[in-house]
């Protein structure tokens, strides 16, 4: 009989002595999360040469397509926002990320669909892939290798990028956006080349490198992060569309692996609402009654506060024919670390630096990814396995 703490282990408070331990931080990551999460830049050079293999080609004979569906779930289903936002505005053809199962009901021969899986079982990309294939869309699939998915996309006689399942899923993250983005290529929908692969990999390789264990946390920018947010309700907006994704990224990662609570989302619809969180009993009225002689970094002292993260992202080019002009955002920006100052709300910011818009977002997650396990460890947490999904599949296959 389950009684709903099966599992559960860890403090609530923060042990911040930990983090400067690599050896009590490889013993409670006994999974290997770090590991996995330091493998990033590996991933898209061995998806890169995956898909090469892959025969992509046959995606092109029919011309353009009229839609590209993303069908997937969780980290899969990410790999949707991620095409969208570097296909940027002046995509030719809608990119529609699509996360329930089946495919919208207007998808037919016309269309392509992208059914995209770490395991290559989840409902929603078989679901999708059988779809696709009754519709006569155009295929393809992505995901582990001898799975459900490449069978149905052998059925479909369609393209199958495998995919080695060496991690968890939220940990897989370039493994399967890689394949995405250079099916998305072949359709003549995004521009990546060889060198934007091999930026990014390198810049993930350099942050993995800044954050890895051994490095202290006054120097290892994801373990200061992670201090920071600690014992917070954090608040992570993107500041543009690329910054935005890197931001629902985060929340993932930091309730997944950390299980903390987050709000995360655009600053533009914050700007419409969610700023107000800035003046509310966990913001402006928390830090108004705090004691101004106690200590900062004291969690029992601090109490439950929020913490802004603000990812920015600053453009590549302020001429781009963007959603919303560069200035703007870079304003609105300005104004919520403002806004968040006044009301002695801590605000931890994350630039991205980088050529591509690829090598932009993989700036913007690196660093973060691997603050959401410093942060799980430092609360006694293991981040790879979660008893809650374990329990909740288990009492939904009943």
């Amino acid at each position: 009989m389950m009684d709903g703490t099966a599992g559960v282990s860890g403090h609530r408070h923060a042990d911040e002595a930990l983090l400067d331990d690599p050896a009590l931080l490889a013993e409670r990551d006994p999974g290997g999360m770090l590991r996995f999460t330091a493998s990033a830049g590996a991933q898209v050079r061995e998806s890169a040469a995956l898909a090469a293999e892959a025969n992509l080609s046959v995606l092109g004979d029919d011309g353009r397509p009229r839609a590209v569906v993303i069908a997937g779930i969780g980290t899969a289903g990410r790999t949707g926002d991620v095409l969208a936002t570097v296909a940027g505005p002046r995509c030719p053809v809608p990119v529609i990320p699509h996360r329930s199962a089946g495919v919208p009901g207007w998808v037919g021969a016309a269309d392509v669909v992208i059914a995209v899986s770490a395991s290559g079982r989840s409902p929603e990309a078989l679901g999708a892939a059988e779809a696709a294939h009754r519709r006569g869309a155009r295929l393809v699939a992505v995901g582990a290798p001898d799975s459900q998915l490449q069978s149905v996309a052998e059925r479909a006689r369609a393209p199958f990028i495998p995919v080695p399942r060496r991690a968890p899923a939220r940990a897989s993250l370039w493994a399967l956006t890689v394949p995405v983005l250079l099916a998305a290529r072949t359709l003549g929908l995004v521009k990546v080349n060889e060198a934007d692969l091999a930026e990014t990999a390198a810049r993930l390789d350099a942050d993995a490198d800044r954050c890895r264990p051994t490095a202290e946390s006054f120097v290892n920018p994801a373990k200061s992060l992670a201090l920071g947010l600690s014992g917070s309700i954090p608040i992570v907006w993107g500041s543009s569309p690329l910054a935005t994704v890197a931001a629902r990224r985060f929340g993932d990662t930091l309730s997944a692996n950390a299980r903390y609570p987050v709000v995360s989302g655009a600053l533009g619809e914050a700007g419409r609402g969610r700023v107000g969180l800035l003046d509310g009993v966990f913001g402006g009225l928390a830090e108004g009654e705090r004691d101004i002689f106690a200590d900062p970094d004291d969690a029992a002292e601090r109490g439950i506060r929020l913490r802004l993260v603000l990812l920015r992202d600053g453009g590549l080019n302020a001429d781009d024919d963007t959603d919303e002009p560069l200035a703007v955002e870079e304003r609105r920006a300005d104004a919520v670390q403002t806004l968040a100052e006044r009301r002695g709300v801590r605000c931890d910011v994350v630039t991205a630096e980088g050529g591509s818009a690829l090598e932009r977002l993989a700036s913007l997650v690196a660093v973060p990814d691997f603050a959401s396990i410093y942060l799980a460890l430092a609360h006694g947490l293991d981040p790879m396995a979660v008893p809650a999904i374990t329990e909740m599949k288990e009492l939904a296959n009943q």
